[in-house]
């Protein structure tokens, strides 16, 4: 039994769910034999899977994203550092309904980037959800050494909206380990950096920018991609955490791949699934975005692969069942057909997943 899922967002984090499923399994059947693997897809949560998964735990002092100093962690093991840009640079770190669309930076993470770097890392897996940033990627490569110049040779402020006036991109005091290292974009969305499907378009609204500031932002990355060079612009998971993904791209030689294959591959997925005779998989809510890279749809594809069945528990379910044989999950449970209350669901989420878990193991293991 191999217990795989991804946090339930504002009630347990991936390793909570794992235990909580665990704990009624095994009310069911005490000797049963289960190993947790908890994943993610890129956002947040990945540096905690990566951690759980036998990877070292490392913090650094950086920049946050209103430029205030935060404590931010990333994973290592072995070479590989899991970077996760959501522990600088994301939304998590406002302070309550305070935005910053114009001027929040991702320069905290390319100091954590950094950070790996002098740890030796030589392979980097850079996972860019939930982040409170528009700025195209420009402070996390200013952090590793670029300059960012208008027409005057001054250094641009922070933030998306100052890449407007950019008249110079210099590239050429990039941390030279840079070119060294494997680095993996690892991302659940695949927009390109400006348009209608671009980064400001559709996740600004998130970060706090209103329809003025959008058009702002978009017109200012649209700019950035000139200078910089257009040619990766449109390239799948350019527009992923505001922009980074086009700066890792076009600037740090990145390679993209959806976050939850990255993810699998990084924490050994394949040897426990050799061992599983059945997967439990789930997030908070089980709906079209499930379908679209998150980690249910990518852990139940995998398991589909090798043959081993795999079922799901969620807070909430919004997909048809056919929709979820679909994406090779035989059943979901549910927490809201237990308790129908949203607030008490999510209060209760704990012990409720005793309970489906429980279900699950008279309904699959017995």
């Amino acid at each position: 039994m191999l217990v795989a899922a991804d946090k339930f967002k504002g009630s347990l984090t991936a390793v909570e769910v794992a235990e909580r499923v665990t704990v009624g399994l095994r009310r069911v059947l005490p000797g049963l034999a289960v190993e947790s693997l908890p994943v993610a897809d890129g956002g947040d949560g990945t540096v905690a899977a990566a951690v759980a998964a036998g990877f070292d735990r490392r913090t650094v002092r950086v920049t946050g994203p209103l430029g205030e100093p935060v404590t931010a962690a990333y994973a290592l093991r072995d070479g590989t550092a899991v970077v996760e840009l959501a522990e600088a640079s994301g939304l998590h770190l406002l302070p309550g309904g305070v935005f910053a669309p114009l001027t929040a930076t991702t320069h905290g993470c390319g100091e954590v980037l950094r950070a790996a770097l002098d740890a030796g890392a030589h392979t980097v897996v850079l996972g860019v959800g939930g982040s409170a940033t528009t700025d195209g990627g420009a402070g996390m490569l200013t952090a590793l050494g670029a300059r960012f110049l208008d027409a005057d040779g001054t250094a641009l402020p922070p933030g998306g909206g100052a890449l407007a006036g950019l008249a110079t991109a210099d590239l050429s005091g990039l941390d030279p380990r840079i070119g060294d290292v494997r680095l993996v974009l690892a991302s659940d969305v695949d927009n390109p950096l400006t348009g209608p499907k671009g980064a400001a378009a559709v996740y600004g609204p998130q970060k706090g920018a209103g329809p003025a500031e959008v058009a702002a932002l978009d017109s200012a990355l649209a700019h950035y991609a000139t200078v910089l060079g257009p040619e990766l612009a449109d390239a799948p998971g350019a527009g992923a955490a505001g922009g980074v993904g086009y700066a890792a791209l076009v600037a740090l030689g990145a390679g993209f791949r959806p976050g939850i294959d990255v993810m699998l591959d990084v924490l050994g997925f394949a040897a426990a699934l050799d061992r599983a005779t059945l997967v439990i998989t789930g997030e908070g809510s089980l709906d079209a975005q499930t379908l679209h890279g998150k980690a249910p749809a990518g852990v139940a594809a995998a398991a589909r692969a090798r043959g081993v069945d795999t079922v799901a528990v969620c807070g909430r379910l919004a997909l048809p069942p056919q929709e979820l044989g679909r994406a090779g999950i035989r059943r979901a449970y549910p927490l809201l057909a237990v308790e129908p209350d949203p607030e008490q669901c999510m209060a209760r989420a704990g012990e409720l997943l005793e309970r489906v878990a429980g279900d699950i193991a008279r309904d699959f293991l017995t």
